[in-house]
């Protein structure tokens, strides 16, 4: 953290050299105002005007063009102009240069207090410190997950209105076989980040296998009130195909889980919900349709380096292996990662290697492959990476005479 309180410190600095600017000049201000008030002739100046519109105006009288009246309506007039122009000629005496020193000090330590109160209230630093907390454990050789555990329950109390703590501390307690403590770590959660459908989901789930997967009232409810905020929730439909499964009800089971599976993210979870359902097709006699990768649908793809860029990079780099749709309107359909080290190699490029179910090689006839030699492993790519490509590759059962060969031979600019 010491870091980051320097960093503000060193933003701190320019708004305390801004109190501190004006003190500074003050004493030539001063004298600056002194000397303009000691030659001020504003009060000479005004009695001279009054004086000269007197007598233009005892002029105008003699010569007939205003009357008596209106020569004592327009003199008073006067009268009371030059008394208002030199009543405000009084000033009160200019203060000392050093007036008011000792307040900029108190300001800045106001600044500066209140500017660390509000980070500690608004601020990131909590979140810093459960980040230093992982990295720590990460590269700690004797680092163990009741350590880390350890460490975030000392958060907990010390920062207990932290979303990120509980949503840290949930899946830590369930996968250590605490589920009374991942129920309330989630219950705290759902109380800062409010009822939203994937947070009361899991919580739905968490009851569920904790009641022997029975949909108990309490777990009935929360099943209702997530689907009545998000009628897709995966999670939820899960949940409730496998209750349907374990009752014997296998449609509903197909049924609940083909949802679950169209709107999940993860493809481990979907490649278990598609196993789920295979099977729950089997229960009632009806012959499952294959996966695309059960049936073989995809590309085999041979990889190569072009020697003339062989001394470009060294055996460690990444190598990223991806289809894609021919338009490049979709995610990446498929994506392998080696090293350099194993080229040349051969892959297959199918549904098993997708990032996502909503766009799978399966989905698509033909697919354009890229191959790609990045030094830092980042997955966007970046000048100097080395790549090579192919067009329009036709997608379907995979044979080991229909390979299509990539090499890498291109520099990215």
């Amino acid at each position: 953290m010491t870091p980051l309180w320097i960093a503000i410190a060193l933003l701190l600095l320019p708004a305390l050299w801004l109190l501190v600017a004006p003190m500074r000049g003050a004493r030539v201000l001063r004298d600056q105002l002194d000397h303009f008030e000691a030659n001020d002739t504003s009060a000479e100046q005004n009695v001279a005007i009054f004086q000269r519109r007197m007598a233009s105006l005892e002029a105008a009288r003699e010569r007939g063009d205003i009357d008596d009246a209106r020569f004592n309506e327009d003199r008073l007039e006067l009268e009371r102009s030059l008394l208002e122009d030199t009543a405000t000629q009084a000033k009160r005496p200019l203060k000392a240069a050093s007036a008011g020193r000792l307040v900029v000090p108190l300001v800045m330590v106001a600044v500066v207090g209140a500017s660390t109160f509000w980070y500690q209230q608004n601020g990131a630093e909590g979140d810093l410190t459960l980040y230093a907390i992982q990295e720590e454990i990460r590269n700690d050789p004797e680092g163990s997950l009741m350590m880390f555990l350890e460490r975030m329950e000392a958060e907990a109390e010390r920062q207990p209105n932290n979303p990120n703590v509980w949503s840290s501390l949930f899946p830590l307690y369930r996968d250590t076989g605490q589920p009374d403590k991942a129920v309330d770590a989630l219950e705290r959660l759902i109380a800062i980040e409010g009822r939203i459908p994937p947070l009361l989901a899991q919580l739905a789930q968490l009851r569920f296998f904790m009641a022997e997967r029975e949909l108990t009232p309490e777990v009935q409810a929360l099943v209702d009130e997530t689907l009545e905020l998000d009628p897709r929730q995966p999670t939820v439909l899960g949940l409730l195909g496998i209750h349907a499964f374990d009752n014997g009800d296998y449609e509903t089971a197909v049924d609940r889980w083909r949802r679950a599976v169209a709107n999940i993210s993860d493809p481990e979870t979907a490649a278990s919900l598609r196993d789920g359902i295979r099977v729950a097709q089997e229960r009632m006699g009806v012959a499952p349709e294959p996966s695309a990768a059960a049936q073989g649908q995809g590309v085999r793809v041979s990889v190569s380096l072009d020697e003339a860029l062989a001394d470009r990079v060294s055996d460690d780099a990444t190598v990223f292996i991806t289809a894609r749709d021919i338009d490049g309107e979709l995610p990446p359909l498929a994506v392998i990662r080696a090293q350099v080290a194993d080229l040349p190699m051969t892959v297959v490029l199918d549904d098993t290697a997708a990032m996502s179910p909503q766009a799978q090689i399966s989905q698509v006839r033909e697919a354009r492959l890229v191959v790609r030699v990045s030094e830092s492993g980042q997955a966007t790519p970046q000048p100097g990476d080395l790549f090579g490509d192919l067009e329009s590759v036709s997608v379907g059962p995979i044979r080991e005479d229909a390979t299509a060969n990539v090499v890498i031979n291109r520099v990215f600019e």
